[in-house]
C-alpha cells in the first residue's frame, strides 16, 4: 500500500468577509498525514470541542476511513459556502490544519522536529472555547483558545477560528514559546512586542504563500483589465497596501471598530519614522510589534513591486505570474524570519537582535543574494522604522549581521565530547564551565541550560548547512541595595530591600566540526541594560504584589477580566 506523506484539507484563506463576487474565498491546504482520531486528534494537536461558557461539549463525529490504496480524502471539498459557515466539524478540522501548517512550516524552515514549552507532546485547542471577541495562546492551560460572537446587527455568529490569519498567530505564540522560553518573562516593551509583532509576521506571509489567494485577492476591489489579467497600476506599493492581502482579521477588526473592512491592525500603513521604539507611544505590546512588522512587510512589498516591473506587457500583468512571484517571496522570507530565531539571544530581546539575527541567517544560506536583495531591502527597512541591527557587521560581512567571536582561540574543546554535546544538555554544560572566562559568565549566578538542538538546512545553492543550536540561561537573585556593586542603577525611590532578579544568557551557534560560530546574547554583567530594565519594570509596576499574576501572557489578549481560564480547569479537566 502507497505511503501519502501529506494530506489535502480545505479551509478558508481569509476570513469569512472577504469574498470574491460573493463567494468566501476557499483553498486546499497540504498537512502532515497521519492517523487522525476523532476530533480531529493527531499526535501534535488535539482539538477539544468544549465552550467554557456554556460548559458544553461536543463530542466529535467519526472519520471516514480512506479507501484502501487511496490517499485520505478532502471532507469538505465539496462544502457550499453556508455548509461551510454552519458546520461546527468544519471549524473544528480548519482550526486543525492550519495549527498542524504551521507547525510544519517552523519545523523545514529550522530543520529539525520542535516541541512545545509544556510537557505535553500535544497541544490543547479549544475551537469555540468561550463566548467573547478574542483568542489567545495560555502555556498554562497547555492550549489554544478561539471565542466566538455576535456580529453588530445580531444576525451571525462570528468565530476567530475562522479566521486563519488568527490561528497562524496563536499558533506562532505557542510555537515561540517553545523555541524561547524566556520572551514571555517582564522585560521591556520590545520583547513584550516582538512576540506580537512575530506572531502577526507569519500570519501575514502565510496568507500571501498561498498562490491561489494571492491570485484572487490582489486586485479585489479595483478596475480590472479584460481576460482575467491585472492592471499594472493595480500592483503599486500603494495599492497593496490598501488590499485584502494586508489585512489582519478583516471581519473580527470590522465587528470591534463598527466600520466594515477595518482591519484588526494593518501594521503596513504604518508611515516610515525612525524615533517610534523612543518616542513611549508604541510601549504597549501590539503597537510595538507593529512597528516590527511595519518594516518586514514593507520590504517585501519593495522586492515584490520591483520584480513585477519586469512582467507582463504594456498596462497589463499576468495574474498567475504576478500571484507566483508573491507567493515565492513570501515562502522565502517566511523561512528567513523563522530561521532568524536560532541566532536570536535567548532572552530580553529586542527589535534590533532580531533585525541582525535575520541577516545573518539568511547570509549563512544565500552569500549572494542576487535574485532578490532580499537582505539589502530589509536592511533598509529596518533602519527606516528606527530599528538599527545590533551588530555593526565586520567589514567584509554582511552589513548589520552578527560577528564571529572575536577570539575563537579563547574557547577550549579538548575537556568535552561534541557528538554528545549535540544532544547532551549536561555535556554542554560542561563545556560552559570550561569556558566561563570565554562566555564571560557570571560566576555567583544560576546557569542552565536551556536546549540543544541539532539542524540540517538546505540552502538556495542546494547545499547542506549543519549547525548546532544551544542556548544557556542565567538568573541572579539579589537585593536593590546591592546593585551599585555591580554597576547597576537602583530606580531612586525602590526599597534596598526589595529583592532582584537579574537575567542574562546566550544563543551558541556551533559549526559542524564542534567549534563555536557565533556567540549571541545578553550578558548579565550588562550594567546600562540592567538598569534600563529595572527602570521601566519599576515605572510601569512589575514588582508590585500580584503583578506577576497579572502579566501572565493569556493577558495580552483578554484586554479585559475574565474567569474563562478557571472555568474550563475546574469544569473540564482535559483542557
Amino acid at each position: 500500500m502507497p505511503y501519502y506523506p501529506t494530506r489535502k484539507l480545505t479551509i478558508l484563506a481569509l476570513d469569512p468577509s472577504v469574498k470574491d463576487r460573493g463567494r468566501i474565498l476557499k483553498t486546499q491546504i497540504d498537512v502532515p498525514n497521519e492517523l487522525l482520531a476523532p476530533g480531529p486528534r493527531g499526535y501534535r494537536v488535539f482539538i477539544i470541542d468544549y465552550d467554557s461558557s456554556t460548559g458544553s461539549f461536543r463530542r466529535p463525529k467519526r472519520a471516514k476511513p480512506a479507501a484502501s490504496g487511496s490517499p485520505p480524502s478532502d471532507p469538505f471539498e465539496k462544502y457550499s459556502d453556508s455548509d461551510l459557515l454552519s458546520s461546527p466539524e468544519f471549524r473544528s478540522f480548519m482550526t486543525y490544519g492550519i495549527v498542524m501548517k504551521t507547525l510544519s512550516r517552523f519545523e523545514y524552515a529550522l530543520g529539525r522536529r520542535l516541541s512545545w514549552s509544556f510537557g505535553s507532546h500535544q497541544i490543547q485547542v479549544a475551537p469555540h472555547a468561550f463566548s467573547d471577541a478574542n483568542a489567545f495562546y495560555s502555556d498554562r492551560a497547555q492550549g489554544l483558545f478561539f471565542g466566538y460572537f455576535p456580529s453588530t446587527d445580531g444576525q451571525r455568529t462570528l468565530y476567530t477560528c475562522l479566521s486563519h490569519e488568527i490561528v497562524a498567530h496563536e499558533t506562532t505564540h505557542a510555537l515561540l514559546d517553545g523555541l524561547r522560553e524566556r520572551y514571555t518573562d517582564p522585560s521591556s516593551p520590545q520583547q513584550a512586542g516582538f512576540h506580537e509583532g512575530f506572531a502577526d509576521i507569519v500570519a501575514m506571509l502565510s496568507i500571501l504563500a498561498a498562490q491561489s489567494v494571492v491570485e484572487k485577492v490582489i486586485d479585489l476591489g479595483l478596475p480590472r483589465a479584460r481576460g482575467g489579467a491585472i492592471r499594472r497600476e493595480a500592483v503599486s506599493v500603494k495599492n497593496l497596501k490598501n488590499s485584502g492581502l494586508f489585512g489582519l482579521a478583516q471581519e473580527m477588526g470590522s465587528e470591534l471598530a463598527g466600520v466594515h473592512g477595518h482591519a484588526l491592525r494593518r501594521s503596513v500603513q504604518l508611515p516610515p519614522r525612525n524615533d517610534y521604539l523612543q518616542s513611549g507611544e508604541y510601549d504597549e505590546p501590539h503597537s510595538c510589534g507593529e512597528i516590527l512588522v511595519a518594516a518586514v512587510l514593507n520590504a517585501y512589498l519593495a522586492i515584490w513591486v520591483g520584480r513585477l516591473k519586469a512582467l507582463g506587457d504594456g498596462d497589463a500583468l499576468d495574474r498567475s505570474r504576478a500571484a507566483e512571484e508573491g507567493a515565492e517571496l513570501a515562502h522565502l522570507l517566511l523561512d528567513v524570519c523563522i530561521r532568524a530565531i536560532d541566532y536570536c539571544p535567548p532572552t530580553d530581546i529586542e527589535f534590533g537582535d532580531f533585525a541582525s539575527a535575520l541577516l545573518t541567517a539568511d547570509a549563512e544560506l544565500n552569500p549572494m543574494d542576487s535574485k532578490y536583495q532580499l537582505r539589502s531591502n530589509l536592511l533598509d527597512a529596518f533602519l527606516a522604522y528606527g530599528i538599527v541591527p545590533t551588530s555593526q557587521g565586520e567589514e567584509d560581512r554582511q552589513k548589520g549581521s552578527w560577528d564571529p567571536p572575536p577570539d575563537k582561540s579563547a574557547f577550549v574543546y579538548e575537556c568535552t565530547h561534541f557528538e554528545n554535546m549535540k544532544s547532551d544538555p549536561d555535556e554542554l554544560f560542561r563545556f560552559l564551565w570550561e569556558n566561563q572566562t570565554a562566555f564571560k559568565l557570571h560566576r555567583e549566578a544560576h546557569t542552565r541550560v536551556l536546549s540543544v538542538r541539532p539542524c540540517v538546512r538546505t540552502g538556495r545553492d542546494g547545499f547542506i548547512l549543519r549547525e548546532t543550536v544551544a542556548e544557556y540561561h542565567q538568573q541572579l537573585r539579589l537585593y536593590a541595595r546591592e546593585l551599585s556593586t555591580l554597576g547597576i542603577r537602583k530606580p531612586p525611590d525602590m526599597s534596598g530591600e526589595k529583592e532582584i532578579t537579574l537575567y542574562g544568557g546566550n544563543t551558541v551557534i556551533f559549526d559542524e566540526y564542534g567549534h563555536v560560530k557565533y556567540n549571541i546574547g545578553k550578558s548579565i554583567m550588562d550594567s546600562n541594560r540592567q538598569s534600563n530594565r529595572l527602570a521601566y519594570l519599576w515605572a510601569h509596576g512589575a514588582f508590585d504584589a500580584g503583578a506577576e499574576k497579572a502579566q501572565a501572557f493569556s493577558r495580552l489578549h483578554l484586554g479585559r477580566n475574565t474567569d474563562w481560564y478557571r472555568s474550563i480547569r475546574t469544569t473540564d479537566p482535559r483542557v
